[in-house]
This record gives C-alpha cells, sequence and structure tokens, in this order.
C-alpha cells in the first residue's frame, strides 16, 4: 500500500508455504489477492514477496518473470521488497539454526541474493526504492573465526559492488538490510553499529555503503535486546547507517512465574527458534538459545527469579495482552514515533508474522487471511493514532 509520507506498506509473504514458484505464485493468487479484497480492493497493492533460492532461480527462468509482471499489472499489485533471509525451507520441518545457513561467508548467499535484487529491479515501479532483507552475517553457534568474518564482509562489498552496477544501469535506488537477530553476529544496535565501522575499514572513503547497505529493523528482534526504539533507532542513524525496512513485528513478553512456564509449552515447537533473554531484577540479562533451555533452567514447580522473560516468538500485533501473556508492542508503537518525528528515515514497512503455522490455537484468528486482515487493520489504525496517516 502506498501511504503518506511516501511509506509503502506489505506483508511478508513468509507466512505461507512455498519453495517453490509455482507454489508462491498460487499463494500470492489465493492469499494475498483474498487479503487484498478486503483491505485495499481499489487502490495499487504492494507485496512483501518471500522468494528462497529455488523459487527465485525458477522466477528467473523461462517467460515466468513476464508472466508474474503482467499478472502484476492486470491486479494493479506492485513489489518493492523481498525477504532473502530463509535461503531454503522454512515451513514444516525443522529449521532452527539452518535458517542461518549459508551466511555471509559463502559464495551461494551472495549470489542468491544478487539473484534476488536482478529479479526485483524488474519489478520495481519507477520511483520506488527497492530492499532486500537478508541474515545478520552469520550465528554466533557458528563460532566464526576472525578471518571468517572478513570473508563474510568481502562477501558484502561485493553484493554492494553489484548493487552499484544495477542501479546505475537502472537508475532504481536499491539496498541490502542486514537484519540483527538474537545469538545472531548482530543482534543488538551496538554490535550493528561496530560492524559497520569495520566495514567502512575495510574500504576507506568508499561512500556506496551508505546508499545500498543498511539495517532492517525487526522491531520483535530488538524489543527482546530490551531496547529502547529511540535509542536503537537514533544510534544507528546517528552512525550514518540506512533504516533500509522497518519489520513490524511483536514478541512475547511474560513473567516465568510456574504457572506461566507451564503455560507456555504450547509455544515450544520443533520448527523455529525461540530464544529467550531473560531480565534479571538487577537487570542482568541471560540469554537462552532455545525456550526448551529456558523453561528447563529452573523446574517448573519452584518459582523463579526473573523479572521477565522475552521471547523470539512473532505473535499477532493485534494480540491483546492476557494474565499471562503480554507482547512487544510498545516497541513497535515507539518506532513509529520515531518514524513520525524523522520524516524520511526508512519508508519500507513491512508486517512479519511468520509463525501461524506453529502459533497455539487460542491466538489464532479463523484462519490466516483474517489474521492478516486484523494485522493491516491494527496496523494502520495504530500509524494514524501516531500521526503517520492522515
Amino acid at each position: 500500500m502506498k501511504l503518506d509520507h511516501g511509506l509503502h506498506l506489505a506483508y511478508c509473504t513468509n507466512i505461507h508455504r512455498g519453495e517453490s514458484w509455482e507454489a508462491t505464485f498460487e499463494s500470492l493468487k489465493r492469499d494475498t489477492m483474498a487479503v487484498r479484497r478486503q483491505v485495499a480492493p481499489d487502490e495499487p497493492y504492494a507485496i512483501g514477496l518471500r522468494l528462497g533460492a529455488a523459487a527465485a532461480r525458477e522466477l528467473a527462468s523461462g517467460n515466468h518473470l513476464s508472466q508474474f509482471r503482467r499478472w502484476m499489472d492486470e491486479n494493479d499489485c506492485y513489489v518493492f521488497t523481498i525477504n532473502g533471509f530463509p535461503y531454503g525451507t522454512f515451513h514444516g520441518t525443522r529449521v532452527k539454526e539452518d535458517v542461518y545457513r549459508p551466511d555471509w561467508t559463502t559464495k551461494e548467499r551472495l549470489e542468491y541474493t544478487n539473484l534476488l535484487f536482478d529479479l526485483l529491479v524488474e519489478m520495481l515501479p519507477d520511483g520506488v526504492e527497492g530492499s532486500v532483507s537478508t541474515v545478520p552475517v552469520s550465528y554466533k553457534g557458528f563460532g566464526l573465526t576472525d578471518r571468517a568474518m572478513a570473508e563474510a564482509r568481502k562477501q558484502l562489498w561485493k553484493c554492494i559492488d553489484h548493487l552499484e552496477h544495477l542501479s546505475a544501469r537502472t537508475g532504481k535506488k536499491l539496498h541490502l538490510g542486514l537484519e540483527p537477530e538474537p545469538m545472531c553476529t548482530l543482534e543488538t544496535s551496538k554490535e550493528a553499529t561496530r560492524f559497520f565501522d569495520q566495514m567502512r575499514q575495510d574500504r576507506r572513503g568508499d561512500l556506496r555503503i551508505d546508499e545500498h547497505l543498511g539495517i532492517n529493523y525487526d522491531c520483535c528482534h530488538l524489543a527482546l535486546q530490551y531496547e529502547n526504539p529511540h535509542e536503537a533507532l537514533g544510534r544507528l542513524v546517528s552512525h550514518k547507517i540506512k533504516i533500509s525496512k522497518i519489520h513490524l513485528s511483536s514478541a512475547l513478553k511474560v513473567q516465568p512465574s510456574s504457572e506461566v512456564r507451564k503455560a507456555l509449552e504450547p509455544f515450544n515447537d520443533a520448527v523455529y527458534f525461540h530464544q529467550v533473554i531473560e531480565r534479571s531484577r538487577e537487570g542482568d540479562l541471560m540469554r537462552y538459545r532455545d525456550l526448551p533451555e529456558a523453561l528447563a533452567a529452573v523446574p517448573a514447580e519452584e518459582p523463579h527469579q526473573a523479572e521477565e522473560w522475552r521471547i523470539h516468538f512473532h505473535i499477532p500485533l493485534h494480540h491483546v495482552p492476557t494474565e499471562l501473556f503480554d507482547n512487544t508492542s510498545d516497541h513497535l508503537l515507539g518506532t513509529l514515533d520515531f518514524l513520525k518525528a524523522h520524516p524520511g528515515v526508512c519508508t519500507h514497512l513491512e508486517m512479519e508474522t511468520y509463525t501461524w503455522e506453529v502459533m497455539p490455537e487460542a491466538m489464532k484468528a479463523r484462519n490466516v487471511v483474517d489474521q492478516l486482515v486484523e494485522e493491516y487493520r491494527w496496523t494502520l489504525g495504530a500509524m494514524k493514532q501516531h500521526g503517520l496517516l492522515s
């Protein structure tokens, strides 16, 4: 959706299954259009496209891309951003740490990302910037050496080279957004600024990084770190780091009483990591790689001394806090306030609640389309309340 202040809003289609282009396209025609009919039937409709490596290669072959462009023209749709984080299968099987593979130390990640941009420039409407979001370099559990980190920065500079050539050829502005996430190479705003300092030291005076590489700011992920959105975004902006895209997302927040820890069992699935960041009453943080580890730290029947847990489980934006389960929507709303106070700092907004299939039944609407429609209504209402819509 094209909104006030040059903003573009979409939901990320990684909520739907689809590893082949055929399956991806079918979900767009079925689910995305069903959402569109309820939220924006008579205006240009933005798609936040998720393309895995297999689907991207298929879309680039034969006449698939020309057919897709024709379909978008016929349905008054456009793509402004692609989720290039998950390279392979993202639903229905164990994902966990594999979602970070291949990472930015590999040729495969570079080639995949460059292909996404090659496709994106063919879809972008005139005058609209294009963004791709990607893994935050790697996963800390992989134990990258200094040499491997240097290789990752080298690969990212190669991507910047590619984006410069594409932009020069097409006249379109393109940027890649590294997405900080718990337990990854980049998980906090301070780690992000340090990494960009290293990138700039590798090629002193090369200002192309300011235009083509930035941060995909996921509200859920930064809220998990107990960061204040005004401070975190302000830190990035003051370091001249582009805010490539903002994921409008919310995490699960609880006080880890015995009752709550027992009630968290339905959130423990075998597909995704659900990292837990615990804050003590003194303000110290403890990180757990996955929810089962946090639940096992103290027997369920015993009291827990922590003040709060924030859990990497994307829950619906319209979730209403209950006696047991709260959310981090305050971080998201603070992010909207930052956008209002800093016009133009980021124009790409994407709602990203990809956990539909593993979500406890009590949190689901009747179906995925209903949930997405409710997320649009909640988001548009919040944007209006915070002065971003007239």
